[in-house]
């Protein structure tokens, strides 16, 4: 597609006289617009149009064309979208082709909205009457134009490629323009528009599966990929494969030759600024800077710690005079001098000058001397355990009631030391015996270390599953899913429930007596829930044992898959020239073929060599030999087939269609884009061209009627 600025407008219209036709070739993409006898047309525009506001008044405004960049600025261009007066290929919105028209006409040179010039209109092939009625309307009743004439420019292209001697007299067309594409046959150098074929499919359809693909390969660029910039991409880098199967497979190998043929797109991208590395004075200033910053904080420290050991050497000092007066005082004293104090006893005052005393070794740094401690919780620390009740007061009551407490909480952390002791010398035992059956036979220790692993792995999983699924009952079981609550718990809850219903019953026959035996307690336990988490616990610690033995012993020992940690954040690494980068593979001919398979894109409709067969099947009453002429001389035209390897494809495809040993010979137009007009140019210079119009009397006169046979012949 061209890339054409805003056009200029013409100072030369008054030159021309009011009987030269004005030449328009009102395309789906472009609209094109110049004198006839010229070679190129005067004026170039998009055929769409954009009413934007202005951002500081509000007040709407109309874009014909391409936008110009020096209105972005005043006009808020994003909020409204460009409108085609095109519905397909045919016009159907003329408010907007009026807008159209009227910028045509101001950029050809009019002066004012009268264009008192014959005008020939290009058109698709078949175009409804009611477009083009409505058309004649719009150019008589608005613009007031001497007399029009309609034709359709793929046939213009043909008889323009025709006098170059590119193509022959009878032959056949091939046109795809932004949203259709059409196959027709010219016999005798005229059209035959009732052969024609037309599939919906154009380059509208190939950019816009690109921009799809594109945008679903890279979604993080989404916003780069324009319409535009898509646009651009297909004309610059895109072809029809010959075989796109082969080709397909080709790129899906992975071959050099695939390589050679992919293309890169490189986005703007701006690498992170990468950190000097520094030199040796700001080394040497930053390590000089780091232990000026430590010796402070090391001199804080210091200050901090000398605050510290003050305190804790005047606490213990006074702590020491306090020991020393109780020591110097009579019994009968020492309860009222203690209420002075915050200390309820002399054993407090012993214990809170122990404390001190390890905290001041440790500020100090010294080691501490087991050999020194006092052991406030020995026997002879506790007086008052061993005296009745009756003989104390209710204060050495209370003083007792938490000698006792001390005393309880002593000898558990005691029992608890030991029993830790005793397991730690029964596992040294274990392992010294383990040790010894391993060296007296190898082979049989590691099958029972095998055969106890299988055996603890297979009942702990046996307790995880009756707990959450419970036990099947032995013999039937209910079909309907009613079972009742018995059958839905395993052994061990129903001996619980067995107990537990057992002593409730005995518990009703008179008074209450549980737990005055010894035996009731054993009952307790049995009846206690937390039996069977203990019983788990146990078999976990043996399995992790017996685990970790095998996997120091046995080279085949294959542990339990760990699960993985997914819920780990991802590594965020910088991003380089590579991720803003699109490359352009299997996309490069996979748009294009839609042309030749629209099914890709969910169109069901034959492509272009499959309209050229159903055309030749059309040709009810034309022999061989002309068949044969027409496909001797196949003309491609149109904006939408400039792909390279376009021409081979369509010759191939046809090639499979045609008998054997057919003349086919395929030819690309001169210039597929503006040989349309300058064909209808060269069609509107001609002498007998005003035989072919028809004025807006005649318009009025016949009625729309008449424009349904209404067909201008293309050779004068």
């Amino acid at each position: 597609m061209l890339s054409i600025d805003r056009p200029v407008r013409q100072s030369d219209y008054n030159r021309f006289s009011s009987t030269t036709p004005i030449v328009i070739d009102n395309g789906g993409s472009h609209f094109r617009i110049g004198w006839a006898g010229e070679s190129d047309p005067r004026v170039i525009f998009r055929n769409t149009v954009q009413r934007p506001r202005h951002r500081a008044t509000g007040e709407t405004t109309t874009i014909v064309g391409d936008h110009d960049p020096a209105l972005i600025k005043y006009f808020d261009c994003t909020r409204s979208s460009s409108r085609s007066p095109f519905d397909s290929n045919v016009v159907y919105q003329f408010e907007i082709m009026e807008y159209v028209l009227d910028y045509g006409f101001e950029r050809l040179g009019a002066q004012g909205i009268q264009v008192d010039h014959p005008i020939l209109m290009t058109e698709c092939p078949c175009n409804p009457v009611s477009s083009r009625s409505k058309m004649a309307e719009l150019l008589f009743e608005t613009y007031g134009v001497r007399s029009i004439a309609f034709g359709v420019d793929a046939a213009f292209s043909y008889k323009f490629n025709q006098q170059l001697g590119i193509c022959d007299e009878d032959g056949l067309v091939v046109c795809s323009g932004l949203t259709t594409s059409h196959v027709f046959p010219f016999i005798r150098g005229e059209p035959v528009l009732d052969a024609c074929c037309r599939t919906n499919i154009g380059g509208y359809h190939v950019t816009d599966y690109l921009k799809q693909l594109l945008s679903l390969k890279y979604p993080q660029h989404m916003s780069s990929i324009t319409w535009e910039k898509a646009e651009d991409m297909k004309m610059e880098h895109c072809y029809v494969a010959e075989d796109y199967l082969s080709e397909l497979e080709l790129f899906q190998k992975k071959t050099k030759e695939a390589e050679e043929k992919t293309r890169c797109w490189q986005l703007p991208w701006v690498p992170p600024p990468q950190e000097e590395s520094p030199t040796e004075e700001e080394l040497a200033r930053k390590a000089a800077l780091k232990e000026k910053q430590g010796q402070r904080l090391r001199d804080m420290a210091a200050a901090k710690r000398s605050v510290r050991i003050m305190e804790l050497e005047n606490e213990l000092r006074g702590l020491e005079d306090l020991v020393q007066e109780l020591d110097e005082m009579d019994e009968h004293e020492i309860s009222s001098f203690l209420s002075n104090t915050v200390y309820s006893s002399r054993l407090e005052i012993e214990s809170a000058l122990q404390k001190v005393s390890q905290s001041l070794r440790k500020a100090r740094g010294e080691p501490s001397d087991s050999e020194e401690r006092v052991d406030v919780l020995s026997a002879e620390k506790f007086p008052l355990i061993g005296i009745p009740d009756e003989k104390l007061t209710p204060e050495q009551l209370k003083e007792k009631r938490r000698q006792t407490f001390i005393k309880t909480m002593s000898e558990g952390r005691s029992r608890a030391k030991q029993k830790r002791a005793d397991e730690e010398t029964q596992k040294e035992k274990q392992i010294h015996q383990d040790e010894e059956k391993r060296c007296e036979n190898p082979e049989l220790y590691l099958e029972s270390l095998r055969a106890k692993h299988k055996e603890l792995s297979e009942r702990i999983e046996q307790r995880k599953r009756l707990k959450t699924n419970g036990s099947k009952t032995n013999g039937s079981q209910n079909l309907n899913g009613a079972g009742g609550r018995g059958e839905r718990l395993n052994a061990a809850q129903r001996e619980r429930m067995r107990l537990l219903t057992t002593a409730a019953f005995d518990r009703g026959k008179g008074e209450d007596t549980f737990g005055a035996r010894d035996e009731d307690w054993q009952l307790y336990k049995l009846m206690s829930r937390d039996n069977d988490d203990e019983e788990d616990e146990e078999d976990e610690a043996e399995l992790a044992r017996v685990t970790s033995r095998l996997q120091d012993i046995d080279p085949t020992y294959i542990g339990p898959l760990q699960p993985t940690n997914i819920s780990q954040p991802a590594r965020i690494t910088p991003q380089t020239a590579e991720d803003f980068q699109i490359v352009l593979g299997v996309e490069r001919f996979r748009c294009p073929e839609i042309l030749f398979q629209p099914p890709m894109v969910g169109v069901d409709q034959a492509g272009l060599d499959e309209m050229v067969g159903v055309l030749f099947r059309r040709l009810y009453g034309v022999d061989d030999a002309m068949k044969e002429s027409i496909s001797n001389s196949i003309l491609v035209t149109g904006g939408s087939l400039l792909f390279p390897g376009l021409v081979p494809r369509l010759e191939a495809g046809v090639r499979k269609i045609r008998p054997y040993l057919s003349p086919i010979r395929v030819v690309r137009a001169s210039d597929p884009i503006l040989d349309a007009w300058r064909g209808a140019s060269a069609y509107a210079s001609a002498s007998q061209f005003s035989s072919q119009t028809f004025s807006r009397e005649d318009y009025y006169e016949k009625g729309e009627d008449w424009l349904r046979g209404y067909h201008i012949k293309y050779d004068l």
